[in-house]
């Protein structure tokens, strides 16, 4: 008999086999030497768009694009693709322009901007849970002090509204670091404590998205169900494992892999596994896995009898992912062709001034007897380059003469050309 429920599908298509879920479109508050930016901006109640199957195979193409850029292959990989959507189409609402274009092109996949905004604010919306199955979302956006009155309320407004942004204005210095840091590890729950060492001085905004997820299992493991297993690592290496055993009643695969999943409290969240067959290394099946056959597998979960085995596991990830974005199509917003456009962000800035220099993206999870706790950060920094301003510009890359001075009389100590350079 097939599994078909529709809800189940469309929050593990979106979240790839793990931790890619929620919003809920609040952020905390947070006691610090910020200031609030949002006076006289109050998020408006915005109906959103549910997820459809348009949404569900643009989110879905995205997500499995991202992890098999980011996966490495000699060690755990973990990404929240729905967390670097969140954090990036917050940004992408300050683009204008070629940077627009290639932003909508690589998130929305013929979804347009706008479009998008009320998908991500619908379907994020139809995620949230309390009970036993927590799922919770928070943004904000922090602002150096001295460029706060260019940001353009527009931009602060839309992401209040679509993703429920708070907004800080700030000194950018050690303080500040500190702050965004308590509020990454407030916001998850303690996960992930730190995503930022130090400020730089070209360093303007900071766009973060924040995921928690806190579950526990629909039917726990007991003292019974676990014993010690023998796991062969990705390099043939041995180490013992805390395996959990327990029956399962719904079969996924295809002709590489095999798997299951088993539902979370309150029947709102799964946890999906894929066992790849002998021979078959699980990037490799990864690599061959897109949006369309993910979803499809799926679809066509069987009810089946199943005895399944799922180790005790604690992993952390970091990943930049400058370059896998460009790759991706989104290269004029890092300023690839120095004429970034950002003009919707900050009033005043001209092509290639302002433009996104890092995005950050960290996550945790932990399976355990009880259940799954996960965290993700996605940090998108924007700095600020202007170029100054000189009335000659003299660059020594041909055959010069050089005199050593003496000041008082301006006599030549020494003096000589070069001709060539020699290394």
């Amino acid at each position: 008999m097939k599994f078909n429920h529709k809800k189940l599908i469309t929050a593990i298509a979106a979240m790839l086999l793990l931790c890619s879920v929620l919003l809920t479109a609040a952020s905390c508050a947070i006691e610090a030497n910020a200031k609030d930016l949002m006076k006289g901006i109050d998020a408006r109640d915005i109906n959103g768009k549910q997820a459809d199957d348009i949404f569900v195979k643009s989110a879905a193409d995205f997500s499995l694009e991202l992890f098999k850029k980011s996966m490495y292959d000699d060690k755990n990989s973990l990404i929240s693709p729905l967390s670097v959507l969140l954090a990036l189409s917050m940004t992408a609402n300050g683009a204008n322009g070629e940077t627009l274009s290639e932003m909508e092109a690589t998130l929305g996949r013929g979804i347009s901007l706008d479009d998008l905004n009320e998908y991500l604010h619908g379907y994020t919306k139809s995620l949230e849970s309390k009970e036993k199955s927590k799922l919770e979302i928070a943004n904000s956006i922090w602002i150096r002090e001295s460029i706060a009155e260019s940001v353009i309320p527009a931009f602060l407004q839309k992401n209040a509204d679509y993703y429920g942004a708070a907004a800080y204005r700030a000194d950018f210095d050690s303080q500040t670091a500190k702050d965004i840091n308590s509020w990454v590890k407030a916001n998850t729950d303690g996960m992930i404590d730190k995503v930022i060492d130090e400020i730089s001085a070209d360093t303007i905004m900071y766009l973060i998205n924040t995921i928690v997820f806190d579950a526990e299992w629909k039917e726990k493991y007991d003292k019974n169900d676990i014993s010690d297993k023998i796991f062969t690592n990705f390099d043939e290496s041995k180490s013992t494992a805390s395996m959990m055993y327990s029956e399962e009643s719904l079969f996924v695969g295809d002709d590489s892999a095999k798997g299951f999943i088993k539902p979370y409290a309150n029947g709102k969240y799964s946890f999906v596994a894929l066992l790849p067959n002998e021979g078959i290394s699980v990037t490799d099946y990864v690599s061959s896995l897109d949006g369309d056959s993910f979803v499809a597998m799926i679809k066509g979960a069987e009810e089946k009898s199943i005895y399944a085995g799922l180790p005790k596991f604690t992993s952390t990830y970091e990943k930049t992912m400058n370059d896998l974005l460009k790759e991706m199509g989104i290269k004029k917003a890092f300023n690839t062709d120095n004429d970034s456009d950002l003009s919707k962000m900050i009033d005043g800035v001209s092509p290639g001034e302002a433009f996104i220099s890092m995005v950050l993206h960290k996550t945790f999870i932990s399976v355990d007897e009880i259940g799954t706790k996960a965290g993700a950060v996605t940090v998108v920094q924007v700095d600020l380059e202007s170029a100054p301003m000189y009335d000659e510009t003299i660059i020594l890359d041909r055959p010069f003469a050089y005199a050593i001075i003496d000041n008082a009389t301006g006599l030549p100590i020494f003096i000589g050309t070069t001709l060539s350079i020699t290394e």
